[in-house]
């Protein structure tokens, strides 16, 4: 142990070096060393935290539980500190976590909220540093896996940083919301700020300024009349048609860059787009698999689902990839996820099967292509919402999906077929499989109203007096 902490003072002097040398600003945040140094130590002092706090208190106790939830809190706030103290990708980072209710407990999110609409601004001056620091920062990587090989989750980190100059970058950012705006054009509930190109450069971007209140805003909605099972189904739709048929998807969906508003002369809910500056092309092989993949889900089609899971990367894990992606338990999976909605008790298995199969979800996420990563992170912030507005495995939801896959695979089979007779083939199975899904969708409508209650006692009526 003594020979590799000299052997991490020796490289993180020597990245300090070389770090000084090629800068002139000193502030003591510039430093990779720093950061990476600051983010262990709080790790360490929340595990000593944990550690300590509970260690003589009976587990299941009233005392544990209360004990529990302080320590989580105090967790919560040292990491939003060290977010707000590293700034950059961390904020990043923090922003994904305080989306995911269904996941970390309420004391977590509750505190790393407040970066969706708060997090501290950066100067440019800042925000390049970091870009500019990729030398130092790899050999700390290196050190810090060596010392500490279960730090595993810095390539999270990794991963955001990578994509932090597609960010900076506002002429790529303008060009990306026109191109989603007139790819969605179709759906008159969405709202894409306007961008005024004469007055943007790559440094400044100006676009037409829109307000409402965020969308996992429950009691916002219901204050201004605004049908919250519409918002979550509308989301739905919108990123059921980036994601499968156009494969261009806005990968930072979370609650400060959605917002709802309803339009007073119409009296519809618009969903207000925000933030274009991350979006994950899809290439057509992955779409295609990630499509048939969904449909195996939803079908409950369990040898399809192992199918498209190892094609994708999943490998043996293919269950907890399955699990990753629908947020259900693996008897809910096999039993079909559009069966029952999730139960509480479900939510506290998924809870606590994440923190027991961490290695395993670490060793997951290495081996998947990087485009998913993008996508498992946007289905967690929109899980995150539907879990806000308790919306989550709805119906509705799950045949938006179906539709936009039979589409997408659909029209990837007609590009493939030179025989008429085999496009008119492909495009009746099309309509039928629609129409299937339509008259499903009937069905449940009339089950859910009253209209559909009435039918429904008058056939039983009816029923009675033939019999």
């Amino acid at each position: 142990m003594a020979l590799r902490a000299l052997k991490f003072a020796s490289l993180t002097a020597a990245a300090s070096g070389i770090y000084l040398y090629g800068n002139k600003f000193l502030d003591p945040n510039d430093f990779g060393v720093v950061r990476v140094g600051r983010a262990i130590a709080t790790t360490a002092v929340i595990s000593y935290d944990y550690l300590t706090s509970l260690r003589s208190v009976p587990y299941g106790s009233e005392e544990y539980e209360f004990l529990k939830s302080q320590v989580h809190l105090r967790s919560a706030e040292r990491l939003r500190e060290l977010c707000c103290s590293n700034r950059g990708t961390f904020i990043k980072v923090g922003q994904h976590l305080g989306a995911l209710d269904y996941l970390l407990p309420e004391e977590y999110t509750r505190t790393l909220k407040v970066l969706h609409s708060q997090a501290p601004q950066s100067t440019r001056q800042e925000i390049e540093q970091v870009i500019r620091e990729d030398l130092g920062k790899e050999v700390l990587l290196l050190v810090v896996k060596q010392i500490f090989p279960d730090f595993e989750f810095m390539w999270l980190v990794e991963e955001a940083k990578k994509n932090l100059p597609l960010e900076l970058d506002f002429l790529n950012e303008g060009r990306n919301a026109e191109k989603v705006a007139n790819m969605l054009k179709n759906f008159d509930f969405l709202k894409v700020p306007r961008i005024y190109w004469d007055l943007s450069t790559r440094r400044v971007l100006l676009m037409e300024f829109m307000e409402g209140g965020q969308v996992n805003d429950r009691a916002y909605m219901e204050r201004n009349g605004i049908n919250v099972n519409e918002i979550s189904r509308n989301l739905g739709k919108l990123y059921s048609e980036m994601i499968f048929v156009n494969g261009f998807v806005h990968c930072d969906p979370h609650p400060g860059n959605v917002l709802v508003k309803k339009c007073p002369a119409s009296g519809k809910a618009h969903i207000i787009l925000l933030d274009h500056g991350l979006y994950q092309v899809l290439s057509e092989s992955f779409r295609m698999d990630y499509c048939r993949l969904w449909q195996a889900l939803i079908k409950a089609d369990m040898r399809s689902v192992q199918k498209y899971s190892r094609q994708l990367g999943a490998g043996d894990l293919y269950p907890l990839f399955a699990c990753m992606l629908t947020a259900r338990s693996w008897e809910s999976v096999n039993r079909g996820i559009d069966q029952s909605p999730i139960s509480a008790s479900e939510d506290m298995e998924i809870r606590s099967n994440a923190a027991t199969y961490l290695p395993q979800i670490t060793q997951l996420l290495n081996n998947v292509p990087r485009q998913m990563l993008l996508l498992l992170k946007t289905n967690d912030l929109l899980r995150g919402i539907e879990s806000a507005l308790h919306t989550r495995a709805s119906a509705s939801s799950f045949l938006n999906m179906s539709r936009c896959c039979i589409r997408a695979v659909s029209t990837y089979q007609r590009s493939k077929s030179h025989s008429l007779y085999r496009r008119a083939q492909i495009s009746l199975t099309e309509t039928l499989s629609l129409w299937q899904i339509n008259l499903y969708e009937l069905f449940l409508w009339l089950k859910g109203s009253q209209l559909g209650n009435w039918v429904i006692a008058l056939l039983r009526r009816i029923h009675q007096l033939t019999y």
